[in-house]
């Protein structure tokens, strides 16, 4: 339990990535006060958190309803995941986390909540390792994700002396690192995808 645990939350931070998430809120919320940038904040990771607990605990019944397989999830989720990671080495945002230029949006919902936060390689990656271990990996996913959102809340509090000590080739190194790790994240996912859609082709 306690290697899931950790597998969950390595996996998490690398897609949600919260010091480079860190920037795009001092770029979003930067100009408000202390009080408007807590409360962005906090709506941004309640939403995030609760699109994630459904996701993570409804895994199940959505795979049921629409007669999806896990490995089917894996190598979609891999590729994704693979997808978010390749761009983030190039140090650059990969079309799956792109800010919409749009200034009427609620920042806190679009583009921090969606698809900052919770956008498809980190639903992917909650179903993923929620779906394989029954109500106590859903539990252990969800409490994982409920504390990397807590690290988040702080980072987003702290956003500007966060930038000002790191400075930007400091989180263009994190962008890397992080990006390195989700692209191989992806590559076992797809390669676990696999594995399994050959056993079950061969078992079926």
């Amino acid at each position: 339990m306690a290697e899931h645990a950790i597998t969950v939350f390595l996996a998490f931070f690398a897609i949600m990535n919260p010091i480079a998430n860190t920037a795009v809120f001092a770029g979003l919320a930067g100009d408000k006060s202390k009080a408007e940038q807590r409360h962005i904040a906090t709506k941004a990771l309640i939403i995030t958190f609760v699109i994630i607990l459904l996701f993570a605990a409804l895994g199940k019944s959505i795979f049921d309803l629409f007669g999806i397989t896990l490995p089917a999830l894996r190598i979609t989720g891999g590729v994704l995941v693979f997808l978010v990671g390749y761009h983030m080495l190039q140090g650059s945002n990969s079309k799956l986390h792109t800010e919409p230029d749009d200034g009427d949006s609620d920042i806190a919902v679009s583009p921090l909540a969606v698809p900052l936060l919770a956008g498809p390689g980190t639903i992917a990656t909650a179903m993923n390792y929620s779906a394989s271990g029954g109500w106590a990996a859903i539990i252990i996913t969800c409490l994982v994700f409920l504390a990397l959102c807590l690290i988040t809340f702080i980072c987003f509090l702290f956003s500007a002396r966060i930038i000002a000590v790191i400075g930007q080739n400091g989180l263009s190194i994190v962008t890397r690192l992080m990006g390195l790790i989700l692209a191989v994240i992806g590559t076992q996912m797809l390669i676990a995808g696999i594995q399994g859609a050959v056993h079950f082709t061969s078992s079926g």
